[in-house]
């Protein structure tokens, strides 16, 4: 969805949100602007190290929500969601998965791989161009996969 300046929603509100996260010692995971059932939300995904609590998502709320109000990239009513992207956050972006190269991953395919399936764990051991490669748990088994043909790919908490 597109604002009157051309840029997208969610473009709009990163740019906006980037600099008030980063004031509160944050980093923006993601933003997402969807329709569940008759409501639009408007998520955005907070991050630091050692991660956040519900503090700091009260606090980015709180900051970013006359910003919003003053740039008013989104027509009609919305819901401003801002949360922990959580353990088992999905990597999007691809400094995502470089900072997560050696992680524990789960991999959800849109379509079924032969002879693996739709659903297989991992580490995540490469990302290049959007081109993921995971080896199995043994270390045996190699597959790289288009990033674009994956339902997901989530951090696994794997024990």
């Amino acid at each position: 969805m597109a604002n009157s300046k051309g840029k997208n929603t969610v473009s709009v509100v990163e740019d906006l949100a980037a600099p008030i996260a980063s004031g509160l010692g944050l980093r923006i995971w993601d933003v997402r602007y969807l329709k569940e059932g008759s409501q639009w939300y408007l998520r955005v995904f907070i991050d630091k190290d050692g991660g956040v609590d519900i503090n700091d998502c009260e606090a980015m709320s709180r900051a970013l929500d006359e910003p919003l109000d003053e740039a008013d990239p989104i027509q009609g009513e919305y819901i401003l969601e801002v949360s922990s992207p959580g353990i088992e956050r999905e990597l999007i972006r691809p400094e995502h998965f470089a900072q997560f190269i050696g992680a524990d991953i789960m991999v959800k395919m849109i379509r079924p791989i032969e002879g693996i399936g739709k659903e297989f764990k991992g580490v995540l051991t490469a990302y290049e161009g959007g081109d993921v490669t995971v080896t199995d748990h043994s270390g045996e088994n190699t597959v790289t996969i288009h990033k674009k043909d994956a339902a997901y790919i989530k951090l696994d908490d794997f024990d």
